[in-house]
């Protein structure tokens, strides 16, 4: 397939066919257990290339010195303190069970191959010095750098890249097992050489997914309890260890003397703390009052009002506290209130339309946010992948053939923005087309009181919230569903109870957010797949249960060149957009960061936006 190539609705009905086969093929491929053959001598793959792109060819050769965005030249040493707005129970990301500090990934576990963040999706050599792969992408070869080696001097060898596909795909977190359990067959073909064939399995992302594996030492995790949430420092290659932990409070790394990749390309200017601190908070005012103090050092702002009146403090008036904001080429992400679908109450299109016509952006905007966000119409907002602005074109209109119903006229001509409003806070015209879509399925008011139809129940729901921010926000909502006869209830919850009741899809509806990048890929099926929708731990918050949006997902995997990619995503947003699956919220045209001026940046801007690991502490006067 080209980039001029148009899809038949007749491969579209294939892979549709094959995507809802897909909890079979999965259920039989982790059934499978994968053929390892013994380690033994053997040289690096002859047509092994420095990295690999998703689309096209990487932007950078192989003798490159840097990226763009990172300061070869970067002082090293100082410390970083960062802070999180929540708790932690678990330094183990890579399971489903407690809550765990994230920046484990990446601070302290690497992977075979790192992302350019300069390019939608390219990946270059970190732990694997090399990586190969067929035009077909059928099979994907990695050569382990001879120098990459754990924290305590073992070296990374083919049977710790084997070790954690087989560990993250039998009990790891949902994506990953859905991932590797793709791979046919895996086997060490040297003591540094690794490959796995990826026959059949239709996707032509998966060796960039394989790249980006975590990678974990055998010699060091109990596979027995790998399951089990922990607080024991894990051991990594990484540039950092883990030096001291207090236990939902605070985590402390340390740069690893032994750290293997300092001198590599895609790491120079890069990790230049000698120490990074993270402190987790609880309460959203607590958590900027301590960025006031001076206890952290790099404040993410959301908030338009914090930004426009908060920063009069004296050390942001004289210059010691520094705001700037920071351009980005990514999708500015769908930030929403998330209907659960599973229940009852939202299982009818038409109600979830009628309540997203009741959100009052324009009031809500003015009147706490100080006319500074951008409403959200996309699931890919701002970027190429948008469908907003844009008709469908003959690559997307042969996918969605088959599914007629999928995506509503408007949507398809592009032309459909979300709902506005007069901005008083009482837009009769909004009130009266969502009343109109409640007396369509089954509802109706009753005095002051919305009411069904046939069972005289009142119609009502709880908002799950976690943050002041959140309770402000659904207080504002609620104001406009009171004018329509509905009475929610806002149900405020900590940070843990929050993440379990949402993995387990335990709410009726809740604030949530989903990033995208420039080239969405696997983790699309985890966001919206229908084998995603009862797997709890996966972010198909929303119960998704759509062949369309499985057709879209599995063409998009499929597809060959940059021009038919965006098309597939295009046509994705199209069905999720035409769902009602969440009430769109807003964004930020660009992303603010407030900073103590100790800690410093490069000049250039990625196109990912600011990047915390390429910054460093200012040498003193």
């Amino acid at each position: 397939m080209n980039g001029s190539t148009v899809l038949r609705p007749a491969l579209v009905r294939r892979l549709t066919l094959a995507v809802l086969l897909a909890a079979v093929v999965l259920l039989a491929a982790a059934a499978a257990t994968a053929e390892a053959a013994p380690v033994g001598a053997g040289p690096a793959p002859a047509g092994a290339a420095h990295a690999i792109a998703m689309h096209g060819a990487p932007a950078l050769p192989k003798d490159f010195r840097a990226f763009r965005y990172a300061d070869p030249d970067a002082p090293k040493g100082g410390r970083l303190t960062q802070a999180v707005l929540g708790s932690f129970d678990s330094l183990n990301p890579f399971i489903v069970r407690g809550v765990p500090v994230q920046a484990i990934r990446g601070h302290v576990i690497e992977s075979l191959l790192v992302r350019g963040y300069d390019e939608p999706f390219t990946l270059y050599g970190l732990l694997a010095s090399g990586v190969e792969t067929d035009a077909a992408r059928s099979f994907v070869t990695f050569t382990i750098d001879e120098a990459a080696a754990f924290s305590d001097g073992a070296p990374v060898t083919a049977e710790d890249v084997l070790f954690s596909w087989q560990l993250l795909r039998d009990k790891g977190r949902p994506n990953y097992r859905t991932y590797y359990a793709k791979v046919a067959k895996a086997e060490a073909i040297g003591p540094r050489t690794v490959r796995f064939d990826l026959a059949g399995a239709a996707d032509r992302e998966l060796p960039l997914i394989l790249g980006l594996m975590p990678i974990l030492p055998r010699h060091a995790v109990d596979a027995e309890q790998f399951e089990e949430t922990s607080l024991k420092p894990p051991l990594g290659s990484g540039p950092y260890v883990v030096a001291a932990v207090d236990a939902g409070k605070s985590v402390t790394l340390e740069r690893s003397p032994r750290w293997w990749g300092r001198e590599r390309a895609v790491n120079r200017g890069l990790w230049n703390f000698d120490t990074v601190r993270f402190d987790f908070y609880r309460d959203d005012n607590a958590y900027f009052e301590a960025f006031r103090k001076g206890l952290y050092d790099i404040h993410v702002e959301t908030d338009p009002g914090r930004w426009e009146t908060a920063y009069g403090f004296p050390a942001a008036r004289d210059g010691r506290v520094v705001k700037e904001e920071f351009s980005t080429g990514l999708p500015r992400g769908m930030y929403a209130f998330v209907f659960n679908t599973r229940r009852t109450v939202f299982a009818d299109i038409r109600v979830r339309e009628a309540i997203g016509r009741l959100f009052d952006f324009e009031w809500i905007n003015h009147n706490l946010f100080f006319d500074r966000y951008r409403r959200t119409g996309s699931y890919f907002e701002g970027s190429e992948l948008s469908h907003r602005g844009r008709p469908a074109d003959a690559t997307e209109k042969a996918l969605l053939a088959p599914f007629p119903d999928a995506v509503r006229p408007g949507v398809m001509a592009g032309n459909d923005p979300p709902p506005t409003t007069d901005g008083s806070g009482r837009d009769r015209a909004g009130l009266k087309a969502a009343l109109d879509l409640f007396g369509e399925a089954g509802w109706a008011l009753d005095g002051q009181v919305l009411r069904h139809k046939g069972d005289g129940k009142p119609f009502t729901f709880e908002i799950l919230v976690t943050t002041k921010d959140q309770e402000r926000l659904a207080l504002g909502f609620v104001r406009t569903l009171k004018r329509a006869g509905i009475e929610p209830s806002i149900r405020m919850v900590d940070a843990v109870q929050f993440e379990q009741r949402r993995i387990q899809f335990d709410f009726d509806m809740m604030p949530n957010r989903w990033d995208q990048s420039l080239s969405p890929g696997n983790e699309q099926a985890f966001y919206w797949g229908a084998a995603a929708a009862d797997q709890q731990g996966s972010r198909n918050y929303m119960g998704v249960r759509s062949p369309a949006v499985d057709a879209m997902i599995a063409a998009m995997l499929e597809a060959t060149s940059r021009e038919t990619f965006v098309a597939t995503v295009r046509a994705l947003d199209r069905v999720l957009v035409s769902g009602h699956y969440v009430v769109p919220l807003y964004h930020l045209p660009t992303q603010w960061v407030a900073r103590w001026d100790g800690v410093r940046h490069p000049a250039a801007t990625s196109l990912y936006g600011w990047l915390p690991e390429t910054w460093w502490r200012a040498p003193a006067p």
